[in-house]
């Protein structure tokens, strides 16, 4: 019963909670970056380099051929272009979260660097400075 009770308090000790939250968004943000990748960033320079599309950019080690069995085996090809294309993604989101990093640090920095309040002093010392103040006159 306890080991229930100890595995209750870990799963919702903050760190874990936060860390679960971390990875549902970092895996929604990674397919939005694919998307943009994909669908926005690939299609344009296709096209500059005369209408080309990664996916299919590959190289063929061994042509589609039907076996001693009557299967028809496929191709075996190197797909360069998809590589291209997940390299692509991972300077992007690595682009962006350094960015993200970079913009939390500073807000870090920023708040160490503001000045904290002089502290006031305590009511006993401010009164031994008026004695001090009047026994001096």
């Amino acid at each position: 019963m306890s080991l229930i009770k100890e595995f209750k308090e870990f799963a919702m000790r903050g760190n874990v909670v936060d860390l679960a939250v971390a990875v549902v968004i970092g895996g929604a943000f990674g397919r939005i970056v694919t998307s943009f990748v994909n669908d926005i960033i690939m299609p344009p320079i296709g096209i500059a380099l005369g209408g080309v599309d990664f996916k299919d950019l590959g190289y063929v080690l061994r042509d589609a051929y039907i076996s001693e069995g009557g299967e028809e085996m496929a191709p075996v090809t190197l797909s360069y272009g998809n590589f291209i294309q997940n390299v692509v993604d991972f300077v992007i989101i690595a682009f962006v979260i350094f960015m993200v990093i970079q913009g939390i640090n500073r807000l870090k920095k920023k708040k160490e660097e503001a000045p904290a309040a002089p502290a006031a002093p305590p009511k006993s010392e401010v009164l031994l400075e008026e004695i001090r103040d009047l026994l001096k006159k």
